[in-house]
């Protein structure tokens, strides 16, 4: 037989030369030795060097049963080989690509740098090869209902989307650019106007923003589009592509997923995006607790709220713990944390000595439980709680209830109040109507209207969001007065979809699935950039080819730009 691959690793037993050769399929042991190789074959296989290209022809035989390797697929057999040659020279790696068992991997920046060295690792590999099955799946999972997969324009007109634009100069046109897309949203707007009722496309989108370890400058989603539906028919969509993708990944989920309304997630949980997987909630205890005169809860006018977490099982939290939980609960904005715990009818803590064994039983901490409470109005006390339950689970990483553990979050605000003007600024983005009872409200209310909006989440993690879109322009012009926008702005900016609109638009609605987000979930990585073959740092830089660069002056005298110090 005649195999090809890259020298992983190097075994020199004196008579025979034993090489590990990796290609994306694993790994298979090629023995050369004085009994079937000549001798410059071995001379060639002494020499080989880690990463070098190789091709070998020889015999596939079964392995001595004391050398079988369980740990490899092909652990029971290797390779005689009789011929071996050298296709692919190969200077020592600027950083090791195979390790042995506990050795750490080198710096990431390091990896970025050599990206094509750290993208021959097996986890790397089976990674890609697994987004590979994923995307394959999800093309699958759409056309099997009617969905037709349909490019849109990369080269677009900036819209508002949340995020900064990608803008692309025109050479033609002076002073014009294009933007890249942060969605293909308006297009798969114009294409259900158009009559294409049902929409898919693996859409690649671009936002200008900050990077985190779950976000990219450029990024893949699976993004949908449909009419005549509502919003139960989108979620059933969604639903399945997401259970078809874990089913690729070997896991099986059943539908339909929980559901909660935002207010709800806010109430219980602190966010938007809870985890499921543990209990937990968190709980107004602002009635309970007045009796008790605790000077730390006395603040509860304009809206402020006594909240807290009744821990079970966190009486092993140690005072150190407490103290942490507390800095978190104080970094993200809550005045602090008090803290009683509860072991028998012995109490202590911060404002132990103020409660009762009974008066805890009231409020659900029972023997060997500790209840973390905060207070405030619940912009500021429900970012704290969630963060200081999510540390609670990492303290203490109690069993989850489920593995797998998605949800809805459903009835979002249309509006949300800047924070420095107090003036409306959509929530999401501006095409999502308003739900059918609040939209008397728009003028009166704005701030009252929900949204038909809705996320899906999984293990504390947004995967994707939708929306039913507005359909009647005067609404759509109605919201894009909200937002600030005057006649003639709305007019240059969003003049074609409305005119669109106003054609006859059948209802419709669609999602985003993020689909590197959901790959590296799926795949159990610590990163998109586990996840993406060639991803960018943090600070949005590509330094395996070193960009972004300077563009050269004649390219920018093209471009009508010129560069300001």
């Amino acid at each position: 037989m005649r195999l090809g691959g890259w020298v992983n690793r190097r075994r020199d037993l004196g008579g025979i030369v034993f090489l590990d050769l990796r290609d994306r399929d694993g790994i298979v042991q090629v023995a050369v030795g004085p009994g079937w190789a000549s001798a410059d074959t071995l001379a060639l296989a002494q020499t080989a060097a880690s990463e070098a290209v190789l091709t070998v022809e020889g015999e596939v035989v079964a392995r001595p049963t004391a050398m079988r390797n369980a740990e490899l697929a092909t652990g029971d057999v290797e390779v005689h080989a009789t011929s071996l040659k050298v296709v692919g020279p190969a200077e020592t790696p600027a950083i090791p690509v195979a390790r042995g068992k506990g050795e750490e991997l080198p710096a990431e920046e390091l990896r970025l740098k050599y990206r094509h060295l750290d993208l021959r690792r097996p986890e790397l590999q089976a990674n890609l090869i697994l987004r590979h099955r994923l995307l394959q799946r999800a093309r699958r999972a759409l056309s099997e209902l009617d969905f037709l997969e349909i490019e849109t324009p990369i080269l677009t007109k900036p819209t508002p989307e949340g995020a900064r634009d990608y803008l692309v100069p025109s050479r033609v046109h002076a002073g014009e650019c294009y933007a890249l897309p942060q969605s293909p949203q308006i297009y798969k707007q114009l294409l259900m106007v158009s009559g294409f009722d049902r929409y898919f496309q693996i859409a690649r989108c671009f936002r200008d923003e900050d990077l985190r370890f779950d976000r990219q400058p450029e990024f893949s989603q699976i993004d949908i589009e449909a009419s005549f539906v509502t919003q139960e028919d989108v979620i059933g969509f969604v639903e399945h592509v997401l259970v078809a993708l874990w089913d690729e990944a070997g896991h099986t989920i059943p539908r339909s997923f929980a559901r909660l309304t935002w207010r709800e997630a806010l109430e219980r949980y602190g966010t938007d995006k809870p985890d499921l997987r543990y209990d937990f909630p968190i709980v107004d205890w602002t009635t309970q607790v007045q009796p008790l005169a605790v000077p730390f809860f006395q603040n509860t006018t304009n809206g402020s709220r006594v909240r807290g977490i009744a821990v079970r099982g966190g009486g092993t939290l140690s005072r150190k713990d407490v103290d942490q939980l507390t800095a978190t609960a104080k970094t993200h904005g809550a005045p602090g944390l008090a803290w009683v715990k509860r072991q028998g009818e012995q109490l202590s803590g911060s404002v132990g000595k103020h409660f009762t064994a009974e008066a805890l039983g009231r409020l659900g901490v029972g023997d060997g439980d500790v209840a973390l409470i905060t207070v405030g109005p619940d912009r500021v006390t429900s970012p704290a709680l969630d963060k200081v339950r999510q540390e609670v689970i990492r303290r203490l990483a109690p069993a989850p209830k489920l593995a797998h553990a998605f949800c809805w979050v459903v009835d979002f605000p249309l509006f949300e109040p800047d924070p420095e003007t107090g003036k409306p600024v959509f929530a999401h983005h501006p095409f999502t109507a308003p739900h059918p009872e609040d939209v008397r409200k728009l003028d009166s209310e704005p701030f009252a209207c929900r949204a038909l909006h809705y996320d899906a989440v999984y293990n504390g993690h947004e995967l994707g969001s939708g929306s039913i879109r507005i359909t009647d322009p005067a609404v759509q012009r109605t919201v894009f007065r909200h937002l600030g926008l005057a006649p003639a702005e709305i007019e240059a900016r969003f003049g074609f979809l409305l005119t669109a609109l106003a054609a006859g638009a059948p209802p419709h609605g669609g999602f985003a699935v993020g689909f590197d987000r959901t790959a590296m979930l799926i795949a159990g990585a610590g990163s998109l950039r586990d996840v993406i073959a060639f991803p960018k740092t943090t600070a949005a830089r590509a330094l395996f080819e070193g960009a972004p660069a300077p563009a050269r002056p004649e390219d920018l005298a093209a471009l009508h730009i010129k560069v300001v110090p």
